[in-house]
């Protein structure tokens, strides 16, 4: 892993030593200026979901427009990279997930950041479950054991497809593949929205990936959800049965997104996006609409954020690790 080396100019103003305008008046009245938030991701995934979701909500509260800005590429790593680099002044944030902050160190061994002491994690958005499901024209089965024994008569010959190569979608496949020892076919894409066009269209046969993308066609008729990844079913579409009731004993592969900004800005920016964000996530607005997406609001503090970085990191660099996954 990387370090990241920081000039001297910022080291002495971490240490309180120099202080921008900039940072004097982020420090004071802030946000008195439009807020990038940064999504690492093509639109239509479900980060991007997410963050248009609680980009209007901290527009709302904070008073000045969260203009959310897609820079996919890598994996999530160019996006990643320009917050990382950006000037801690609280007025670029992105939203992170399992791929950006708990993947991709493990499956990128040249970062030029790190993903616990390049970001100030500020509050974890939302859990999501992924979801297992395919083109009922292509793969017509209607459980996961039908996928399962499918697949062991025919090892390699089920495509599915992701977001891309160590994407969320992937390691979570990756992961179920493990737990069941069958063999699939990986297809990876640039981006979740272009994966699914190809699955709806019948290019691939499945994904298992997070709901907000997945449940509109599932519902539409047009995918068929096999089942659920968390070990609880979703309480907006409960008729789907959980992977682990399906004989995939404990299996638990949730998604999850939250909200970081670049190491060293100040303390009281996170608190007040820490507290804008709690607020909406447990308001009659924001949660029930998350839940209809299949996602679980999930806020608390800034370091409980952190510990979950730091644990899952270690989980998925684990299974990157058996698995052989790599980002080529």
């Amino acid at each position: 892993m990387n370090r990241l080396i920081l000039p001297r100019r910022t080291l002495l103003a971490g240490a309180g030593l120099l202080a921008s305008p900039g940072l004097l008046r982020a420090q004071g009245a802030w946000p008195d200026r439009p807020v990038r938030l940064v999504v690492p991701f093509t639109p239509g995934g479900s980060t991007d979901i997410l963050a248009r979701a609680m980009g209007a909500e901290l527009q709302e509260a904070l008073g000045q427009p969260f203009v959310v800005e897609n820079r996919p590429g890598a994996g999530g790593t160019l996006g990643s990279e320009l917050v990382a680099r950006a000037a801690p002044d609280g007025y670029t944030l992105m939203m992170g997930h399992i791929g950006t902050l708990a993947v991709n160190p493990s499956l990128y061994r040249n970062l030029s950041y790190d993903t616990v002491t390049s970001f100030a994690p500020i509050v974890l958005v939302a859990n999501v479950a992924n979801i297992l499901a395919v083109n009922p024209r292509k793969l017509p089965i209607t459980s996961a054991q039908e996928l399962i024994a499918r697949a062991r008569a025919n090892p390699g010959a089920i495509s599915y497809g992701s977001g891309g190569n160590g994407s969320a979608a992937h390691t979570a496949v990756v992961a179920f593949c493990l737990a069941t020892g069958i063999e699939l076919l990986h297809v990876p894409y640039r981006g979740t929205g272009p994966m699914m066009n190809d699955l709806i269209a019948g290019q691939i046969d499945m994904t298992m990936t997070g709901g907000p993308p997945i449940l509109p066609p599932v519902r539409a008729g047009l995918l068929r959800a096999l089942g659920v990844s968390s070990l609880q079913r979703l309480s907006s579409e409960p008729g789907i049965p959980t992977l682990d009731e399906q004989g995939v004993a404990g299996f638990d592969a949730v998604q999850w997104y939250g909200l970081v900004a670049p190491a060293g800005t100040p303390q009281a920016i996170i608190d007040k996006v820490n507290a804008a964000s709690a607020a909406a996530l447990r308001g009659d607005k924001l949660k029930p609409r998350l839940a209809a997406e299949g996602a679980d609001a999930a806020p608390g503090t800034p370091e409980q954020f952190r510990q979950l970085i730091i644990a899952e990191r270690a989980r998925w660099g684990e299974v990157i690790r058996r698995a052989n996954v790599t980002n080529d």
